[in-house]
């Protein structure tokens, strides 16, 4: 039996490489200093919330806000969620429906502009996008005429009425850019071929495979309608309009109560920061999804 001398330098080549480590150096202190310098200054504000509203009225002070409450108490988050507990449900009647809504609305547009392409697709699909580039403010008298005409009650239905329509042009954007560089080709073929029509296709095939899109329209939507104060403004009121109108009525008032404000802003924003927690990792690869070909 002869022995084949193999070269150490072969060993070393077959033998797995471990990654060698970056040297921890001024570059990367200056890197991490930056980014807990930017984290504390996004956190202050944070705090001063947090703190401010589970403190009491002799608490409160621009020389004490930094300072933690000498005696916690939850009486201004009593009084807020007592202010703001019938337009938080409210508002969930709004946010909802607009975000489902304006998704699905969406979804059909971008898939017949980018899959089943018609003369004209290309001028829509402008026209759609101009929507977007409509300042709020330039449209809300004619906005109100509008929907007063057409009889659509006011509050939350005059609401979910107006966004879901302005929802549509960023929602058949996203949808459109999906669809156009996710979705096969093949795959929409191969239904027509099976004798598919444009609705069966996209009810049963496209749908179920859209799922990315809708997680990011449904958060981009839900999160508008919940934030919106203009449209609620001026098409609403403190006993018909979503919580933003109460949080308002809640802070602004001759001698506010910084406390249960501070409470109510948290409450406020409590939903949709849940949203994003639950939905955020999948909301960059969703709004990825479309932006390159693969």
């Amino acid at each position: 039996m002869t022995t084949v001398a193999v070269p150490p330098a072969a060993v070393e080549s077959l033998a797995p490489r471990r990654k060698a480590k970056r040297p921890f150096g001024p570059a990367s202190i200056v890197k991490y200093a930056l980014a807990i310098l930017f984290l504390l200054i996004v956190l202050m504000p944070l705090y001063v919330l947090i703190v401010t509203s589970f403190k009491s009225g002799g608490d409160i002070g621009v020389t004490s806000q930094w300072n933690l409450p000498e005696h916690w108490t939850t009486a201004s988050w009593v009084k807020a969620w007592s202010s703001l507990r019938d337009s938080f449900f409210r508002t969930f009647q709004l946010a909802i429906p607009v975000a489902v809504i304006s998704s699905l609305i969406g979804a059909a547009n971008g898939f017949v502009l980018s899959r089943w392409r018609f003369p004209g697709a290309d001028v829509v699909f402008t026209l759609i996008l101009f929507g977007m580039f409509i300042p709020y403010q330039a449209v809300m008298i004619p906005l109100r005429e509008i929907v007063t005409t057409l009889g659509i009650p006011p509050g939350i239905p005059t609401l979910v009425f107006v966004h879901c329509i302005y929802g549509i042009p960023i929602c058949t954007l996203i949808f459109r850019n999906y669809y156009a560089t996710t979705v096969p080709e093949e795959l929409v073929e191969a239904a027509r071929v099976d004798g598919a029509g444009l609705l069966r296709t996209f009810g049963w095939i496209i749908l179920p495979i859209s799922i990315p899109g809708f997680v990011v329209t449904i958060i981009w939507q839900f999160t508008s309608a919940w934030n919106d104060y203009l449209f609620a403004i001026f098409l609403s009121n403190t006993r018909n309009g979503p919580i933003t109108i109460a949080l308002n009525a809640l802070a602004g008032a001759q001698s506010p109560d910084y406390a249960a404000s501070m409470a109510g802003a948290l409450i406020t924003s409590l939903p949709t920061l849940i949203v994003y927690v639950l939905l955020g990792r999948w909301f960059i690869g969703g709004l990825m999804a479309g932006s390159v070909k693969s």
